[in-house]
């Protein structure tokens, strides 16, 4: 063998990872405002803006509230006693400060869709872009098809409360009919799945006026069920507010977090929205508040009317009218879990369908992702993916069993959004006030950044495994450094539109304590994460850097 041909062979490895290196760091140019926009309207490949404010408030009500208002809110009562309540304002809180977060990224970002991927694309690279991407997905797939079997599930309970149907539907019509392990025939969901896929294919005009009925009507239903409940409360039952301790409801308040999870739905449209600069932020925030007074009053009510020792943990709020005679409520709580859970399901696969189209604008994925309806506007490609994949799931696997791993894409979302706002508000990349040799004022941010997560993910562990407590102040404190050194070494530049308060201060916050939840994920979840990275890596490898188009900047009005 020459030497040239032992030159050109052990070159070649070297040149394919200097390739996957550069590939992997690069990042989506910001861009003045530009008309690629209006451009991609004009020629039918883009979306048709047609999303006022009322209806952005309404896709994330409909993407945050489902069923569960009407089921955990009892279940979480049973260990946290009337105190629930403030499991839910501490949850609220904390998504409250996340949301302000996605907000400001929102208004600043309001032209082209993509949320979460996009905001991290920009803020940081490709590579980590796509593996928010991929934990994104993974959550909004099996949990679609999760909402389908249990919107299926009370479907069938609603038709059985005809006598004629009464035990008379097969469990695999709707229940599910285990085979063994996680397979489970379930045939109403998959049916379900594709008569949302038409509407959400068919156009977003026709899918928001869907949601907005069925959002409304479940609100109007919660409503009727705080105000009718109110008048069967017995402030006794309050007493004692913290039974087992302010503990418990901290730990409520870690499980709570993800009924709130949903606003971020709001993001996604910005495409589609009227004027998203204005509404994107509001709509987001708006639909928030909006759940964190539902959940409120709901918990008020339920644990008001019956003694939290006696609450059922499948139907608590249905068996606590039910014990009050009012039989008629609990017929109206099925009614509003089928609402809640169409809206959810609905919302969720709109999401999945322009996260899909986003990525596939650049590049990362096959540029079939990327087609747009000439007349109807949609990405019905992406749009009919995301469905087949969770028609898959609902239909064969028992995925209430995969629920464990859940939340782990909403989290990492979450955490990145935060850093994202930060990053994105740094004046200078390569200088800092205090000068250093060996580390560029990004480099420094980032070790903060990283540190601060670190901290709250070793807090989380030790707060879950019962270690002294003495060690979360430790971890907490060194956290609080990371954020001050944040605060005093970077310079910072206010953004275009809504402005986050507190920054760095508050977005590092919502980074620490979004990874204290993720610690308190089950271990499985942790499993996931790695794993999943692990494979959008070698997607990543052997496809996306090769047809990746970052060039095209984001255009920021």
């Amino acid at each position: 063998m020459s030497s040239n041909d032992l030159s050109s062979s052990s070159s070649s490895p070297m040149s394919c990872l200097g390739h996957f290196c550069s590939s992997a760091l690069r990042a989506k140019p910001l861009a003045p405002p530009s008309s690629e926009t209006s451009v991609r309207t004009n020629s039918g490949q883009g979306l048709i803006r047609r999303l006022s404010l009322f209806d952005l408030i309404l896709l994330g009500i409909g993407a945050s509230i489902g069923a569960g208002i009407f089921v955990i809110t009892g279940t979480v009562a049973c260990d946290a006693g009337p105190g629930v309540t403030i499991s839910f304002i501490i949850a609220g809180a904390s998504c409250v400060l996340n949301a302000l977060c996605y907000a400001e990224l929102a208004s600043r970002f309001p032209a082209v869709v993509g949320g979460a991927y996009l905001y991290t694309y920009t803020a940081f690279n490709e590579l980590t872009a796509f593996l928010v991407f991929g934990q994104l997905m993974l959550d909004y797939h099996i949990g679609a098809a999760s909402i389908a079997r249990s919107l299926a599930g009370y479907v069938v309970s609603l038709l059985e409360l005809i006598p004629s149907l009464r035990d008379n539907i097969p469990a695999w019509v709707g229940h599910g009919q285990d085979i063994s392990g996680v397979l489970s025939i379930n045939v109403l969901a998959p049916i379900l799945l594709v008569l949302l896929t038409i509407v959400l294919c068919w156009g977003v005009g026709e899918s928001s006026i869907v949601n907005s009925v069925m959002t409304v009507t479940k609100v109007a239903i919660v409503f009727v069920v705080i105000i009718v409940g109110a008048f069967k409360v017995d402030v006794s039952n309050w007493t004692p507010f913290a039974p087992n301790g302010f503990g418990t409801i901290l730990t409520g308040a870690t499980v709570v977090f993800f009924a709130y999870v949903g606003f971020d739905a709001v993001a996604n449209s910005a495409e589609e929205s009227r004027r998203p600069q204005r509404d994107l932020p509001l709509g987001i925030m708006g639909s928030l508040l909006v759940c964190v007074v539902l959940y409120v009053g709901v918990c008020l009510v339920i644990t008001g009317m019956v003694p939290y020792q006696f609450l059922g943990e499948d139907a608590p709020l249905a068996e606590a009218f039910k014990s009050k005679g009012l039989n008629f409520v609990a017929v109206l709580i099925s009614f509003g879990a089928v609402a809640g859970l169409t809206t959810t399901l609905l919302v969720g696969l709109y999401v999945q369908s322009r996260l899909y189209l986003g990525i596939g604008r650049d590049g990362l994925l096959p540029s079939i992702f990327a087609k747009v309806h000439p007349t109807r506007h949609t990405p019905i490609y992406s749009q009919i993916w995301a469905g087949i994949i969770a028609m898959v799931l609902a239909g064969l696997l028992n995925v209430h069993v995969l629920s464990h791993i859940l939340s782990v894409g909403s989290l990492t979302g979450y955490s990145v959004v935060s850093a994202c706002v930060i990053t994105l508000r740094w004046k200078d990349k390569n200088t800092s006030r205090f000068s250093t040799r060996w580390i560029s004022k990004r480099g420094e941010g980032i070790i903060c950044l990283v540190t601060i997560a670190c901290c709250g993910f070793a807090s989380g562990c030790i707060f879950r495994f019962g270690a002294s407590f003495i060690f979360v102040i430790v971890a907490a404190v060194i956290a609080i450094l990371a954020a001050l050194a944040l605060h005093f070494w970077q310079i910072y530049t206010d953004p275009p539109g809504f402005s986050c308060p507190g920054v760095p201060i508050m977005p590092a916050i919502c980074i620490f304590l979004n990874i204290f939840l993720f610690a308190q994920l089950h271990y499985e979840a942790w499993v996931r994460f790695v794993v999943l990275s692990i494979i959008m890596v070698g997607i990543y490898a052997f496809y996306g850097q090769y047809h990746a188009n970052p060039v095209q900047g984001v255009s920021l009005v």
